[in-house]
């Protein structure tokens, strides 16, 4: 009966939120390792399902760079980055566009074998993201930056309960396609969508103001506060894009930005329905 009662008190105290976010839009960035983890996927495939159900409309963006990086290893070609980035010359494109599309159809089927309704948007096959070609030094190849989003065509299928699955990718006026930052592609679209909530699912706690120490976690932080801690270097490395992603897409909008372990059980629903959450919560 205790156990009952528990989880009757999980329900209730998830009602305020899912009144506040009925038919309000989650952006959900998802990828690195934890995308490759077929129980972690599955977790975090069945949270998303359960947003859509509960009457939320969430948004699924993912990544694929292990994939891609396990393909060009076993092709042997070798892979360069800067500050992150992927350089990307035309037979990296094609390895890229090809990881992403098995991908994408992958956790479409995924979804639907959960009981949820999925649409794939790739560059290939309903392309919603135009995208130039990204300044940089030295040049990154076909590496391209979001500056237009079909939301259109996008708003339509979400208003039917369909969860759009979104390969980071675009093409530009001439066709021309490009690889896009996956954090990057997210933001953006969170931010032109005017969605409630961007999501990064990643593969630690969050921001920590000290990596070695554990009781050192910020359940939640400022944006003002989290730029002075990279400007401090207490934000460090590969933290850096994540949380200029959130910047980017509270500066477009977006009410609250989150970074969140994935490999909790349940961590999107912990985060959004509960009054402590698991992850950073990061605000205007």
């Amino acid at each position: 009966m205790e156990e009952a009662i528990k989880k009757a008190d999980v329900l209730i105290e998830a009602l305020p939120y899912i009144k506040a976010f009925h038919r309000k839009i989650t952006v959900i960035k998802y990828g690195g390792s934890i995308l490759g983890e077929d129980r972690v996927r599955k977790g975090v495939l069945e949270d998303i399902v359960f947003l859509s159900y509960m009457g939320l409309r969430p948004v699924l963006v993912h990544g694929g760079g292990p994939n891609i990086s396990d393909r060009m290893r076993k092709t042997g070609k070798k892979t360069d980055f800067v500050d992150g980035m992927r350089v990307t010359d035309k037979e990296t494109l094609a390895i890229v566009e090809e990881e992403l599309e098995e991908l994408n159809k992958k956790i479409i089927k995924e979804i639907e074998a959960l009981g949820g309704k999925a649409k794939g948007y790739t560059a290939d096959k309903n392309c919603i993201l135009m995208a130039d070609k990204k300044k940089s030094k030295p040049d990154l190849g076909f590496v391209g930056k979001a500056v237009k989003l079909d939301a259109e065509v996008l708003m339509k299928d979400i208003s039917s309960h369909v969860i759009p699955v979104i390969s980071p990718m675009g093409k530009d006026a001439n066709g021309v396609k490009y690889n896009i930052n996956a954090d990057e592609a997210a933001s953006f679209i969170a931010s032109v969508l005017g969605a409630i909530k961007f999501v990064l699912l990643t593969n630690v706690k969050g921001v920590m103001r000290d990596t070695s120490d554990s009781n050192s976690f910020l359940a939640s932080i400022k944006e003002n506060e989290a730029k002075k801690l990279i400007k401090d270097k207490v934000i460090q490395t590969g933290m850096i894009p994540k949380i200029e992603a959130c910047f980017h897409a509270i500066d477009g909008g977006v009410k609250k930005a989150h970074i969140i372990d994935a490999r909790i059980p349940h961590a999107l629903l912990l985060e959004i329905f509960t009054d402590k959450g698991i992850g950073t919560e990061i605000a205007k």
